[in-house]
């Protein structure tokens, strides 16, 4: 297809818009889980990444010294993109594991981006996840979405995936999908919409990370260790010289999801009733008239300002005490 790299992949599209998933489940068996050596390589860290012996899963790893990462070989324009996580336990404030598309690299001052960010905390808090989309340098305009999760992510591996077309982007846990972000056409640029590579890094977010930076990675319960595990890379690889989409690799297509579906959507809305904390969206102290793209959910608005009618309301500060759910105390499982 002789097309520039800004065109839709026209093909890979059409794979994903042939098929239908049924349920909510993707059959992990029809995809193309590859080895480190075939799709990714080392980004820094050194001896801080390590691949197993079987070539499939990677430990990633922060101390004193570094953090560390690897990222893909190719760049993709569009495409299904997975991996299985296990997250760092204990103590892990100030810690963050990313696992995202970006081609901030090649694009410094209009770079695409999208976002899942793992967020640590003091011992007895629950990571937090955070998904987040930039397009075309616009950085201004946070797309923040922050969750809290129905499992602890340190006990075992989960999935955590991304959907990305030319009309809309989704992000998965375990195949629920937890945030769907369609284009608009009053976005203009602000929708990802040049070729990316996969990134996945761990390393040393004090600053910011957790409670705003209060509290900070204490290396003494260094090193912090995080895996990764069935890697999936089904997009359209785009050539860095001659600058268009090679999309001849359709085949396993029917086991990438087309969207939401009916059931997934019911699955999506119940767990964004119990476990999104903030949305941009609904931030009325950032934004007094929400971004053009935002559909405004009267149930979330109202369970939001609940939580935060600062934030989420326009309300007064209120000094009194906060009550906090901890999974240690109130176990609350999301129907999926």
């Amino acid at each position: 297809m002789a097309c520039s790299y800004l065109c839709p992949c026209s093909l890979l599209i059409c794979s994903l818009l042939a098929f239908l998933v049924s349920g909510s489940q993707i059959q992990k068996t029809f995809l193309p889980v590859i080895s480190f050596d075939e799709g990714y390589t080392q980004l820094f860290g050194d001896d801080n990444l390590a691949i197993h012996r079987d070539g499939k899963t990677v430990h990633l790893s922060l101390d004193e010294r570094t953090g560390s990462g690897f990222a893909s070989q190719d760049l993709y324009l569009h495409g299904y993109f997975s991996a299985s996580i296990k997250l760092p336990a204990d103590y892990t404030a100030g810690v963050v594991v990313a696992f995202y598309m970006s081609n901030g690299d090649i694009f410094e001052k209009n770079h695409d981006e999208i976002d899942f960010e793992f967020l640590g905390n003091i011992r007895g808090k629950d990571w937090r996840i955070q998904t987040n989309i930039y397009g075309n340098g616009s950085t201004s305009v946070g797309r923040e979405e922050r969750y809290s999760l129905w499992f602890d992510p340190s006990d075992d591996f989960h999935q955590y995936s991304i959907l990305w077309t030319d009309s809309q982007i989704t992000f998965y846990v375990d195949n629920v999908p937890i945030r769907e972000f369609k284009r608009t056409e009053s976005m203009g640029g602000d929708f990802p919409s040049k070729p990316m590579s996969l990134y996945a890094t761990i390393w040393d977010g004090s600053g910011w990370a957790t409670n705003g930076g209060k509290y900070r990675v204490n290396y003494k319960y260094a090193p912090y260790v995080t895996e990764f595990s069935d890697l999936v890379l089904h997009g359209c690889a785009v050539d860095p010289i001659e600058q268009f989409p090679k999309c001849d690799n359709t085949e396993s297509s029917e086991a990438i999801p087309t969207g939401v579906t009916t059931v997934q959507r019911i699955k999506m809305d119940s767990f964004r009733a119990k476990f999104m904390t903030y949305s941009y969206c609904y931030d009325r102290v950032r934004y007094k008239v929400p971004p053009s793209e935002c559909v405004i959910n009267p149930k979330e608005a109202d369970r939001l300002k609940s939580f935060d009618p600062v934030t989420f309301g326009g309300g007064r500060h209120h000094h009194g005490k906060r009550h906090h759910r901890s999974r240690a105390g109130h176990v609350e499982a999301i129907s999926i």
